[in-house]
């Protein structure tokens, strides 16, 4: 017998701009669990689009973004936990409309796990393929760097005791080494940089954020509303990108 695909939850996202309705991914349950129970306790209710850049993307649920001040820096709110990175790459990718948790950089967060209520809609831009070939280029080079990090990290006791009875020639012998084991790594997982066709048709076409892309979860999308969040991302902000006029929020569970 086929195996019974099961439904994914639709959320409706009430803003005065209008309403979006994004539908959660089943395949990313930490995430969708996590987001549906805060949204089932009402916290989203009268928090705000804090963060909006134009021709990227839009953002919000920091918890003390609700009644802030105008001149209130926000975007630090958390809730003393995170979610454990959800990557099902490259199945779910940036592409404009998608939902992503949003996070704590990799200096802090190499692990990068996920802000316990902050996400962001993306928006982005429309890119040719030479565009594209150079965020791969880029994401390769990034694979090439952490693995020789990772190289070094498990040869530390050895490089230091090399440095300290300066054996030289053995230092650039094991560097050599080191590199050598880099780029024949970096060419086996090769494929874990480069875009699948459905992502190049989609960057070229519609639009998104590839260079996020493996970085950040991505655990719905939008089905209703785009042009909702064309709306919100297009507003006026400050220099801390805060709309000059409040946006707020109101997600509640579609039930069918």
């Amino acid at each position: 017998m086929e195996k019974k695909t099961e439904k994914e939850t639709l959320v409706r996202i009430e803003t005065p701009l209008g309403n979006i309705v994004v539908k959660l991914y089943n395949d990313t349950p930490k995430h969708r669990d996590n987001f549906l129970r805060l949204v089932r306790e009402g916290f989203y209710k009268d928090l705000l689009f804090h963060r909006v850049i134009e021709g990227f993307m839009i953002q919000g649920g920091d918890p003390e973004s609700k009644n802030a001040p105008k001149d209130k820096m926000l975007g630090s709110g958390d809730l003393g936990y995170t979610i454990p990175a959800e990557f099902v790459y490259p199945a779910r990718f940036h592409k404009r409309g998608v939902l992503s948790a949003a996070r704590t950089g990799d200096e802090v967060n190499p692990e990068k796990e996920s802000s316990a209520s902050q996400f962001y809609i993306v928006w982005g831009d429309i890119y040719n393929e030479g565009q594209l070939k150079q965020f791969e280029q880029q994401k390769f080079h990034g694979l090439q760097r952490k693995i020789f990090e990772r190289l070094q990290k498990e040869n530390r006791d050895k490089i230091m005791t090399l440095y300290k009875s300066g054996q030289k020639d053995d230092i650039q012998i094991l560097k050599e080494e080191l590199i050598a084991k880099t780029e024949l790594e970096a060419g086996k997982r090769k494929d874990e940089t480069q875009m699948t066709p459905e992502q190049i048709e989609v960057y070229t076409k519609t639009g998104g954020t590839p260079h996020l892309d493996g970085e950040y979860t991505v655990f719905g999308e939008v089905v209703e509303g785009l042009d909702v969040v064309e709306k919100i991302q297009s507003v006026k902000t400050n220099k801390q990108d805060r709309p000059l006029e409040d946006i707020t929020m109101n997600i509640s569970v579609i039930e069918e």
